[in-house]
């Protein structure tokens, strides 16, 4: 039995009957606007969802370094004008788009039909990347396990480490005074047998590895000598990668309803821990060099003048907010028609960028205690990315008294930001099902969620091998870079100037209410032109700058770039096939095949008919094409009609 009239009439408060069975056909949220898919619980579940989606391990381990790298706090000028012009426009849009038509990235470009390609190649690199994220989740869960010992075992050279590993610089050579006061140059050996001492400024060091570094490579990753030595699974990486999806399977099993109070903690304990370790930094020795090096004691603004740096600051805003994953869209399709989006979307992108600035005080006073402990520059113990997650500041950490709670601090900071993160993406991909097999995802969205979570799981054992970082480096290179600016150049030209700007700025103001026209200008020029632009620019920029991948100084084989770029072609192959696809199955001539396939299709508009008005009042009821219960290869073709 059908339901005997659409679940809009109920929530929208209509005066139709509405009948409920007090039986499993009941829908789950009652008190739900939208009964089909669910809303949020309230709306805490879902700003803070964003804000765990958005603020990421990008905020921690790579903004404070390219603060330091591009002029300290003069950084923050480029940074704040990429995050007016290209981010806070593509990140409201997203947010607006998938509140609008209560759709997930790929079913929402009914908006654009011709464009539905790029919503499948963004669920497609959202599910590669979230095979290797849970892998560097496991990376945190493995150190947070090793956290629980009383001497922390990269705090010395153990039983694993070789002779290249040394807690201090190790002098090679130098000059030295003999008796009769002839100066000489000579090997250390030499100076330390014969009770001689060093001149100052004469001594050249010996290349050693920090026990942190070696412990990383030797006995967490066990690494092997490039991507064309497999080895074998490193068995405890692979308990731990199969612990992070069973967290997140269990965050997941009821998808928003369940995920919405995870993030209650996940996504504020973090904040919890950042303060505790600025608190605590700011208190060592050497931490005020650090802070200087971060912010810069005279910001070095000619490096304004340096296009390099605006390049690193429109792409750490771009990637750090997470637009044009899809992850955006499928968060807010679950938000109640008239909830306010923009505000939203400013108050999350502030709160993602003032957590990076923040971050950067926590990770560089603590590196500058490092730095005053080994007598180095801050310069030489900076690092990002697995480097500063898993070698530097855990070293640097070891070095303070009762070391393994500030470690455990901070790999527990870690595990909380991926796991925010991840949520979202998994919840992409569920809900771009969910949109194509809604019946199915009703009855059964605990089987699919543990079967997606275990499909995952598999996947990601190759990234848990000897070459597994080695694979993880790869997926990141060419997946998480060219191909999402790709997709989001599409997305805001299609929707900004084929679609229309202005005619989805209407679409806004059915939810948010009537604006004046000097509140629409910003969003006008940004949509319209210097967004674009912007992004077009960086994707060039991108393209013009790509290398070959590296994981330190191993090159990669031949056949593992050919690997990566058979990656990213199947990732956005999909938007020229779809688009084919699309005017194939179109009428009429050429020309009136692609115009019919650059319109809206004729059921695009609002989810629920109650919101739908006279602008959508023509709108065919996507629920009379929501029968199919099985999905077969045929019905996945007939969604993308």
């Amino acid at each position: 039995m059908g339901r005997l009239t659409p679940p809009a009439c109920l929530c929208c408060g209509t005066k139709k009957d509405f009948t409920l069975s007090k039986g499993k056909d009941a829908p789950a949220g009652q008190s739900d606007e939208n009964s089909e898919r669910g809303n949020w619980s309230s709306k805490t579940d879902y700003l803070l969802s964003m804000v765990g989606y958005a603020v990421g391990l990008g905020n921690v381990w790579r903004f404070p370094y390219l603060t330091y790298q591009n002029g300290g706090g003069a950084f923050l000028i480029p940074y704040t004008v990429m995050l007016a012009l290209a981010g806070l426009p593509l990140f409201f849009l997203e947010c607006s788009l998938g509140q609008f038509a209560s759709l997930g990235p790929v079913s929402v470009w009914r908006i654009l039909p011709i464009l539905q390609g790029v919503g499948i190649t963004m669920v497609v690199i959202t599910a590669l990347v979230t095979v290797y994220y849970n892998v560097i989740i496991a990376y945190a869960l493995y150190y947070l396990f090793a956290s629980f010992q009383s001497v922390l075992p990269w705090s010395d050279c153990f039983a694993w480490a070789d002779e290249n590993c040394s807690k201090t610089p190790v002098v090679h050579d130098c000059n030295t005074t003999l008796a009769d006061g002839t100066v000489i140059h000579t090997n250390y050996s030499f100076v330390s047998s014969n009770n001689l001492t060093c001149l100052n400024g004469t001594s050249t060091y010996k290349e050693v590895q920090p026990p942190s570094e070696q412990y990383w490579n030797k006995v967490v990753l066990r690494r092997s000598g490039g991507l064309d030595e497999t080895g074998e699974i490193v068995w405890y990486l692979a308990l731990c990668l199969l612990l992070s999806w069973v967290i997140v399977g269990a965050a997941l099993f009821k998808g928003i309803k369940s995920s919405g109070k995870v993030v209650y903690f996940t996504a504020v304990f973090p904040y919890v821990v950042l303060v505790i370790l600025l608190v605590r930094g700011a208190t060592l020795e050497g931490a005020r060099d650090g802070i200087e090096y971060y912010i810069g004691t005279q910001s070095n603004i000619t490096k304004l003048m340096e296009g390099e740096v605006w390049k690193d600051a429109a792409t750490q805003i771009f990637f750090s907010l997470s637009v044009a994953w899809g992850g955006l869209v499928a968060l807010s399709s679950y938000n109640k028609f008239h909830n306010n989006c923009y505000s939203d979307a400013i108050a999350v992108c502030l709160v993602n960028c003032i957590t990076s600035v923040f971050a950067g005080f926590a990770i560089f006073s603590v590196l500058g205690h490092m730095a005053f402990l080994a007598d180095r520059p801050v310069s030489e113990v900076v690092d990002s990315g697995f480097d500063l997650a898993f070698v530097a500041y855990p070293s640097a950490l070891s070095k303070l008294p009762v070391a393994p709670l500030w470690s455990f601090l901070f790999f527990f900071m870690l595990l909380l930001l991926g796991l925010d993160s991840q949520f979202a993406s998994i919840e992409t991909v569920t809900t771009t099902i969910q949109d194509m097999y809604p019946k199915v995802m009703k009855k059964m969205r605990v089987p699919v969620t543990l079967g997606l979570c275990t499909l995952l799981f598999f996947l990601g054992l190759l990234c848990v091998t000897q070459a597994g970082i080695y694979w993880v480096n790869l997926v990141d290179h060419f997946c998480a870079g060219w191909g999402i600016l790709f997709a989001a150049v599409l997305e805001i030209m299609g929707i900004s100037w084929i679609y229309g700007g202005n005619r989805f700025i209407q679409d806004i103001e059915m939810m948010i209410g009537k604006k004046s026209w000097w509140f629409w200008l910003w969003w006008r020029a940004c949509w319209f032109f210097i967004t674009p632009v912007l992004l077009c620019v960086i994707l060039c920029w991108s393209l013009v700058a790509f290398s070959p991948p590296k994981y330190g100084s191993v090159e990669y084989p031949a056949w593992g770039t050919a690997v990566g770029w058979c990656m990213i072609v199947f990732c956005i192959i999909w938007i020229p096939i779809v688009a084919i696809v699309k005017i194939v199955k179109a009428q009429g001539n050429l020309w009136q095949r692609i115009v019919s396939c650059c319109r809206p299709a004729a059921n695009w508009g609002p989810f629920l008919e109650c919101h739908r008005g006279e602008r959508y009042s023509h709108m065919v009821d996507p629920h009379k094409e929501r029968d199919q219960e099985i999905p077969t290869v045929d019905g996945f073709v007939h969604k993308l009609q």
